[in-house]
């Protein structure tokens, strides 16, 4: 792995491991689509990809978790497969979310990040410990690799690169 690799988030299928087709690719990303998780694999021609991930935000049987837990951004990863490279091209999105109530609203504005993305936000209630002294207890974590990770792990279990894109075209 280069530098450039390094950089972009760009990793490669381990040796000896045959391409599948792009149709068995396309079908084993969407079957990570489970009403257990708090993210959803959806078509992503409307925003110029195969395929979009991001988190539930609006999806009414999880909205009660991101309100409950103060989620201030949304993440997705958009995709195109890219059969002649045995290739998923991605590109991260990050937006700034605003609560009205319980009804979450994007803000595009000047909180949107594009490229290749990390975040985790945690959060800690403050309590007296059995000791009696003031104890923070993490509440909550919220991480982007719980999203990338398994559709990096399908990708590279199919024998196919996850090229990470930074600028340009997806």
């Amino acid at each position: 792995m280069g530098l450039f690799d390094k950089l972009t988030g760009t990793k490669r299928p381990a040796d000896g491991v045959a391409p599948r087709s792009a149709a068995e690719v396309h079908a084993a990303l969407l079957g990570l689509n489970r009403p257990d998780v708090p993210y959803v694999i959806r078509d992503g021609r409307e925003e110029g990809a195969d395929l979009v991930a991001e988190w539930r935000i609006l999806d009414p049987a999880w909205q009660t978790f991101f309100v409950r837990n103060q989620v201030s951004r949304v993440f997705q990863v958009r995709m195109r497969l890219v059969p002649e490279k045995n290739e998923v091209r991605s590109l991260d999105q990050q937006y700034e979310v605003t609560w009205a109530g319980d009804t979450p609203r994007l803000a595009l504005a000047a909180e949107a990040q594009r490229g290749q993305v990390h975040t985790v936000s945690k959060s800690w209630t403050l309590g007296r410990g059995e000791d009696g002294g003031l104890e923070a207890t993490e509440t909550f974590t919220f991480d982007s690799s719980d999203l990338k990770n398994p559709l990096q792990d399908t990708v590279l279990g199919a024998g196919w690169t996850w090229r990470g894109v930074v600028t340009g075209k997806l």
